[in-house]
């Protein structure tokens, strides 16, 4: 299975400039656990519920004035579309992170979080085991 089979399409974006108080309502809004932080509308980071919690909730600063663009993660790290489930699963390991943003040639396509691999492993793993046994007992 691929990462555009399982990622989430509907995300939230926000400029760097941002305040962490607009940016977290709308994340809030959308129900989203991450923003995808631009410059120049250029993907550069993602601003995790984590970030805020660890950067401006338990630092007491003022969600108003701190920018998504101080607290985003960066550099972004991301995978390709058509980059397969377990890859992406690994890529997340490597990193120590639950999402990674989709994109190709610096276009954004969504996002993709190790709870949308875990929704979606099960099937795929199965898929490939039939596979497999088709193989082993019809082909060869």
């Amino acid at each position: 299975m691929k990462v555009v089979d399982a990622m989430k399409k509907e995300i939230v974006t926000v400029d760097e400039g941002t305040s962490v108080a607009e940016a977290s309502a709308m994340m809030a809004e959308k129900g989203a656990g991450c923003a995808i932080v631009l410059s120049k509308c250029k993907p550069v980071g993602m601003m995790t519920e984590r970030d805020v919690t660890y950067k401006v909730a338990a630092k007491g600063l003022d969600a108003r004035k701190v920018k998504a663009g101080e607290v985003m993660s960066t550099p972004l790290v991301g995978v390709d579309p058509d980059a397969d489930l377990i890859d992406a699963a690994k890529l997340m390991e490597k990193h120590k992170i639950r999402r990674l943003a989709v994109v190709r040639k610096g276009i954004l396509y969504g996002v993709i979080s190790a709870l949308d691999i875990a929704r979606n492993i099960e099937g795929y793993v199965e898929s490939e085991v039939r596979k497999i046994m088709r193989h082993a007992f019809f082909i060869g």
